[in-house]
């Protein structure tokens, strides 16, 4: 049986040896790499061509999980995503960058290896929250649809304008802010401006 081959990519020391230790109870999976860093995991990905990266998203200083995916994955070179965040933006942009899977953190070692596994034959494997996300938005659902002023006004609410400073800047009266408002924290499912910001940015909404 030949081992799959991985390079771990964290920038924690912990959580890479925690995973060497976790990975190395299976036979058929062998850690080739590690990289603390998206542009150590770029260059040692080019020299050892590994069958599955292990990436995290959040990275330290440097290019982020997703500017690293990007310049790795290859037919030959899969990249699975493994991190805490199951935010819509974060799912998409990995995807987009050519991820073949995205697993959360809190998911059982089962789940993992078996993620791992499929991953290196080419195959998805996403995290139940993660696949449930994607169906919402492949069905069209996930993502609300704002007014191009709705959008402006949601840009101003992410600056920490106020109503009536929002009203200045888009040259609308107070009364007429406060019926986007109104409408926006209905789309968006939310009851405060921190939310409707945190919404936006969470599923790109903002200009």
């Amino acid at each position: 049986m030949t081992a799959v081959r991985i390079l771990l990519c964290d920038d924690h020391a912990v959580v890479r040896a925690g995973l060497l230790a976790l990975l190395g109870s299976e036979p058929d999976i062998e850690v080739v790499g590690e990289a603390g860093s998206g542009e150590e995991a770029v260059a040692m990905a080019a020299k050892l061509t590994p069958d599955v990266v292990l990436m995290d998203l959040q990275l330290g200083p440097g290019i982020d999980g997703v500017e690293a995916t990007r310049s790795i994955a290859t037919p030959q070179v899969h990249v699975l995503v493994l991190t805490t965040y199951d935010t819509d933006a974060d799912i998409t942009r990995a995807i987009e960058a050519g991820a073949t899977g995205y697993l959360l953190k809190a998911e059982r070692p089962e789940e993992l290896f078996a993620a791992i596994r499929a991953a290196a034959q080419g195959r998805t494997a996403l995290s139940a929250p993660v696949a449930s996300r994607v169906l919402h938005h492949m069905r069209g659902t996930g993502r609300p649809s704002l007014t191009e002023r709705e959008r402006d006004i949601l840009g101003q609410l992410a600056r920490g304008l106020g109503n009536r400073e929002i009203a200045r800047a888009l040259f609308i009266s107070e009364a007429t802010v406060k019926t986007h408002l109104g409408r926006i924290y209905a789309k968006l499912g939310v009851d405060t401006r921190a939310g409707a910001v945190s919404v936006a940015k969470e599923q790109r909404l903002l200009p």
